[in-house]
């Protein structure tokens, strides 16, 4: 199993919160915000390289 630790972990770490913060704050309904971060959250790399290409994005001020 890949595993990553230090900075590599630290910038996977503050990458995915900024995808969930994102995902939160997105006008998606509730339903697909639960199964976006769960997919961050299961699949930290791989979740959130699919959340950058197909995810929903924050809404705009």
């Amino acid at each position: 199993m890949l595993e990553i630790t230090g900075l590599g972990g630290l910038i996977v770490l503050v990458l995915d919160i900024w995808a969930i913060v994102s995902v939160v704050g997105s006008t998606a309904s509730t339903g697909k915000k639960v199964l976006w971060v769960l997919l961050i959250l299961l699949l930290p790399i791989l979740g959130f390289i699919i959340w950058l290409v197909a995810g929903p994005r924050a809404a705009r001020a």
